[in-house]
C-alpha cells in the first residue's frame, strides 16, 4: 500500500504521459532547456539536480529506483544478497555491458568506481565510515563488507546525484577528464553557455523488462539530446509557450495557465514535488552558533516565503514535516514552536543569547531558480526585523555550488530537493555535505536509524532524527511545493519524474 501511495504521489501530472517506448519511432533531436550550466558532468562530486539530470543519460549505477521508489537492478543483475547479520552484500553484475570506449564492464571496474565514490562523493563518504572492504569475487560479482548493518546502502547505490556511477577502472581521474560511462547516450560535445550534446551509444545493452520509473528497459529512440542552458525563468516560460524546446524544466508555477493554453506545449506538474530548504553553515562563521541558527528559525515566516515564491496555495503547502503525509516518514515531531513562527521579538531574545554583534549574515541565492530568490527576499526582511545584518549575495547557480564548498564564504544558502525515497539520501544529513552538520546528537539518532532494517521501527526512529533537526537547526525546511515543466506536443514517452529522463522518449517528425 505504501508503495502505491508513493507511485501516486510522484506520478501525478497534469497530463497523461505513458512510457510507451517500445512502440515509438526512431530518430530525431531533442532540445532540453535547463536552468543553467551544470558545474560539472561528474555526478559523484555534485549533489546538484542539474548535474544528475544530464549525467544520468551517460552514466549508470548498480541500482536505480522503479515507479514505486523501490531499488531495482540497473548494472547489477539482481538485488544484493545480504547476509543474515546485515554486514555482507554480494552483488552480481550483468554480463555483456560495454562502456562507451567499447570495453567490457567487469568487477574490476565496479570495485574501482565504488572506491572512488567513497573517496569523493558526499554520500559515498557517508557510507565509507561503515565499509570495511569492497572487493571482487569473480569477474561478474563483488562483495561489500560492512562494519555494522547499514539499511540505506542499496538506496545510496541507486541514487543519481553524488552517484555511485561505474567507470572504466583505468579512467578514475579526479577531476574527470573523460566522460566514459555505460548509459544509453554518450558525450559528444560541450559548448559552454550553448549546449551539452549527447548522442546515441549503439553499443548500449539495456536492462530487460518494461520501463518502470528509472528501472526496466531503456530504449534509445532519439539520435541525440542537447541540454541547453536558459538561466532566465521568464525566457524559459516564453520558450515553453512557443514550443522552442522539446522539454523545458523548472518553470515558475504562475506560468501554469499560459503553458496549459499553449498550442505547442503541455504543462507537466508533479504534486507535491519537494521542499525548498535553507542550509545553515554549522562549521564556520556566525551560523556555527546554534543559538544564532535558532534565532533565524524563529524569525522566519514560512508561509509568507512560500506565498512570495508560488502565489496560490494550489502550488504549495506550509507543512513542518520533512516528508508529506503520503510517506511513511511523515511526522510533526519536534516542530511545535519551531516552524512558521515569524516572531521578531522572540528572535531578538534568542539572538541576544548568541552574543551577536551585527556581523553580516551572508545568504547565497540564485535567480536561475526564481522561487529561491523570492523566498530569500522575504526572509531578508524578516531577519532584518529580528536584528540581523543581512548580506544577500545573488549569483548564478554554478557559482553558488562552487562557493558553498568553501565554508568561509557563506552562512546560509538556498536550495531545494525532491522528496527522496530513503531519508538517509537527504544531503544535509551527511557530515560531508556543505553544511557540515556533525554533532553527537546527530550521530546518535542517525546511527540508530541507519542500523535498523524494519520499516515500521525505522519510521519511529526517523521521528527522533526530525526532533534533532528542529532542535539544532542544521537546515530549515520552508514547505512543500509543486514543480512545473513543459513538454512539446511532439514529444512522447516522457514520464513525469523529479529528475526528467529521455531514454524511451521519441519526437514526431
Amino acid at each position: 500500500m505504501q508503495a502505491m501511495k508513493l507511485a501516486l504521489l510522484l506520478g501525478a501530472a497534469t497530463i497523461a504521459l505513458t512510457p510507451s517506448a517500445f512502440a515509438q519511432q526512431k530518430g530525431g533531436v531533442l532540445d532540453v532547456a535547463t536552468i543553467g550550466e551544470p558545474p560539472t558532468l561528474d555526478p559523484m562530486v555534485s549533489t546538484a539536480d542539474l548535474v544528475g539530470i544530464v549525467s544520468q543519460h551517460m552514466f549508470e549505477t548498480l541500482y536505480t529506483f522503479d515507479k514505486d521508489w523501490k531499488p531495482a537492478p540497473l548494472l547489477a543483475a539482481s538485488l544484493p544478497e545480504i547476509s543474515a547479520d546485515g554486514k555482507t552484500y554480494l552483488i552480481k553484475l550483468r554480463e555483456g555491458v560495454k562502456f562507451h570506449d567499447g570495453s567490457d564492464m567487469t568487477s574490476e571496474d565496479v570495485v574501482a568506481s565504488l572506491k572512488r565514490w567513497t573517496t569523493l562523493a558526499s554520500r559515498g563518504k557517508q557510507a565509507a565510515t561503515l565499509i570495511e572492504a569492497i572487493e571482487p569475487v569473480d569477474d561478474y560479482s563483488i562483495k561489500i563488507t560492512l562494519k555494522q548493518p547499514y539499511a540505506p546502502l542499496t538506496s545510496l547505490l541507486a541514487f543519481n546525484n553524488s552517484a555511485a556511477i561505474v567507470l572504466p577502472a583505468e579512467k578514475q581521474a579526479e577531476p574527470m577528464t573523460e566522460f566514459v560511462g555505460t548509459g544509453p547516450y554518450q558525450f559528444k560535445e560541450r559548448k559552454p553557455d550553448q549546449y551539452i550534446q549527447l548522442v546515441r551509444y549503439d553499443g548500449y545493452k539495456s536492462q530487460e523488462g518494461e520501463p518502470s520509473g528509472y528501472a526496466g528497459g531503456r530504449q534509445q529512440n532519439l539520435d541525440e539530446i542537447r541540454f541547453v542552458p536558459v538561466p532566465d525563468a521568464n525566457t524559459r516560460v516564453e520558450a515553453a509557450v512557443s514550443g522552442q524546446y522539446g522539454y523545458v524544466d523548472a518553470l515558475p508555477v504562475e506560468a501554469f495557465d499560459r503553458v496549459s493554453g499553449s498550442a505547442s506545449s503541455d504543462a507537466v506538474m508533479l504534486k507535491p514535488f519537494g521542499w525548498p530548504v535553507f542550509i545553515m553553515n554549522t562549521s564556520k562563521g556566525i551560523a556555527a552558533n546554534r543559538d544564532l541558527r535558532k534565532a533565524v528559525q524563529v524569525a522566519l515566516n514560512n508561509e509568507d516565503m512560500l506565498t512570495a515564491a508560488y502565489g496560490s496555495k494550489d502550488f504549495f503547502s506550509a507543512e513542518p514535516s520533512l516528508y508529506p503525509s503520503q510517506f511513511i516518514w511523515s511526522t510533526d515531531a519536534g516542530s511545535e514552536g519551531s516552524y512558521n513562527v515569524g516572531d521578531a521579538e522572540a528572535a531578538k531574545a534568542v539572538l541576544k543569547t548568541a552574543n551577536y554583534n551585527g556581523e553580516p549574515l551572508r545568504i547565497l541565492t540564485s535567480r536561475q531558480y526564481e522561487f529561491h530568490y523570492k523566498m530569500a527576499q522575504v526572509a531578508a526582511e524578516y531577519l532584518k526585523l529580528a536584528g540581523f545584518n543581512v548580506d544577500m549575495q545573488v549569483v548564478d547557480w554554478a557559482t553558488l555550488t562552487q562557493r558553498r564548498a568553501d565554508p568561509a564564504l557563506w552562512d546560509i544558502y538556498i536550495t531545494h530537493s525532491p522528496f527522496l525515497p530513503e531519508p538517509a539520501l537527504i544531503d544535509p544529513l551527511s557530515v560531508s555535505a556543505p553544511g557540515k552538520w556533525n554533532t553527537p546528537a546527530r550521530a546518535k539518532v542517525m546511527d540508530a536509524f541507519n542500523a535498523e532494517a524494519d520499516p515500521q521501527k525505522r519510521a519511529a526512529l526517523w521521528a527522533d532524527v526530525q526532533k534533532v533537526v528542529f532542535d539544532e537547526v542544521p537546515f530549515i525546511k520552508v514547505g512543500n511545493f509543486n514543480n512545473l515543466s513543459a513538454k512539446s506536443k511532439k514529444l512522447d514517452g516522457v514520464t513525469p519524474a523529479p529528475w526528467p529522463y529521455f531514454w524511451n522518449a521519441s519526437v514526431t517528425q
